[in-house]
């Protein structure tokens, strides 16, 4: 196991004093910079969720139509596709000042969009054109987010930042969806877009304060196409990293649209309104909030490519039991396995990722996990919203989760493979200990993962 890297602000005795104090859920945040990006990061979510719920609840109001609700989401997502070119970014340029400038700019996008909805001049192709600028920041804030927490933590306690960072998320979806059900039945949008656009001040604040060595990417001579060439043969070559990559594009593609279709569910099939909305979302961000917590216990990788399945399956069939609901309670404990397993389904992909790539190609590889997981989703919204405008909202999301379960069977069946390349990678990384090949304890490792 590699040893833990030493922040510039941390002396060992100190680390060691905190490393006491917190238990293993909690360790990441021992590190100073990542509760700085953790605190910051909690605020400045929770306005994240507010503002989808709040969009997708404006744009169902003013048009009704839920192939428009799919456009919306395709709008907001399809740019991720081009989430590769931020992965090029994110490892030739500094991680740390890109993630200030894309935090920056989703402020701008934020607080047009409540200038606009306030003064009541908002129409639905400004809400489109306003996504499609949120969707092109996030293909070069996410690689790059996701490749800088590295360097807040190091490698030892990454997996436990990822899973901290991912319960950030959750906590917010349960905390903003709430919160915009509530002030968009009291008050309209407008302050839901206004709240996102002031809460980027507190991680923006946060990342100013942070305390780094400095990133020095590694001198790249050659063009932006053949460094994007390089990442796209090194993530080909590696069969751990490109199952994991198409299991996720699977469940982005077909499972995650379930979300843009929740307006329809909450108004016309379960009559609960934006309030009914907020509370539906919010069981879903329950559910992902209960998985992290869970995962956070966990020390290293192994036991995650079982889970990666197991949870890719639980997530479609919760979907299709969801679908078949009428009762609005019933609903909202379906949606509590389907966060659940999603959240933990996508933990598990980013946490093997970061610990299967190699560090010159982090940025990259985590574009492609930005792509999968947001860039197929777009697509997905299109389709589901096309097949809820024919079929009705339920029969898309039975789909979708039909075709998620097929593929966690897929993937588990192919599990034996990918358990003997991916325990070379994650030893040659430090991610587990090595043993000899060919020892008991080394077959203990590979039927572990």
């Amino acid at each position: 196991m590699m040893d833990l890297p030493r922040t510039p602000t941390d002396e060992p005795q100190l680390e060691a004093a905190k490393s006491r104090d917190f238990g293993t859920a909690w360790r990441a945040l021992r590190h100073r910079n990542f509760r700085l990006f953790f605190f910051g990061q909690m605020i400045s979510v929770t306005g994240t969720w507010m503002q989808s719920v709040a969009q997708s609840w404006l744009v169902y109001r003013m048009t009704g139509s839920a192939m428009l609700l799919g456009l919306v989401g395709f709008a907001t997502q399809i740019p991720t596709l081009l989430a590769p070119l931020g992965g090029v970014a994110a490892d030739r340029y500094n991680r740390h000042r890109l993630v200030i400038l894309t935090q920056g700019l989703a402020m701008v996008q934020a607080l047009l969009l409540a200038l606009l909805t306030l003064t009541g001049r908002i129409q639905v192709w400004q809400v489109f054109a306003l996504s499609v600028f949120l969707g092109l920041i996030n293909a070069l804030d996410n690689p790059t987010r996701q490749s800088f927490l590295v360097q807040l933590v190091g490698r030892r306690d990454l997996m436990n930042a990822i899973v901290l960072n991912s319960s950030v998320v959750n906590g917010a979806r349960i905390l903003g969806p709430a919160l915009a059900g509530i002030l968009v039945s009291l008050v309209g949008e407008g302050p839901c877009f206004l709240i996102n656009g002031v809460s980027y001040g507190a991680v923006i604040m946060g990342l100013l304060l942070l305390k780094l060595e400095q990133h020095r990417p590694r001198p790249q001579p050659g063009s932006v196409s053949s460094f994007l060439k390089e990442g796209f043969e090194f993530a080909r070559s590696s069969r751990p990293i490109r199952s994991l990559l198409a299991l996720l594009g699977l469940t982005s593609l077909m499972g995650m649209p379930y979300s843009v279709l929740m307006p329809i569910f909450a108004d016309r099939i379960l009559l609960g309104g934006p309030r009914g909305l907020g509370i539906l979302m919010g069981s879903a961000g329950a559910g992902a909030l209960v998985g992290t917590f869970l995962l956070a216990f966990k020390r290293d990788v192994r036991g995650l490519g079982r889970l990666n399945a197991a949870t890719a399956a639980l997530f479609g069939s919760a979907l299709m039991f969801f679908s078949l609901s009428r009762n609005f309670w019933l609903s909202v404990l379906c949606l509590f396995p389907v966060g659940f397993a999603m959240k933990m389904h996508m933990a598990c992909s980013n946490s093997l990722l970061q610990a299967l790539v190699r560090e010159e190609f982090r940025g990259r590889v985590m574009s492609f996990y930005s792509m999968m997981f947001l860039g197929m989703a777009p697509i997905g919204s299109l389709m589901a919203g096309a097949v809820a405008s024919r079929w009705g909202a339920p029969f898309a999301v039975a789909l979708g989760g039909a075709f998620c379960v097929g593929g966690a069977v897929w993937f588990y069946r192919s599990l034996p493979r990918f358990r003997e390349e991916a325990r070379h990678s994650l030893v040659a990384h430090g991610a587990l200990p090595g043993e000899p090949i060919g020892s008991n304890a080394d077959l203990g490792l590979r039927e572990s993962l």
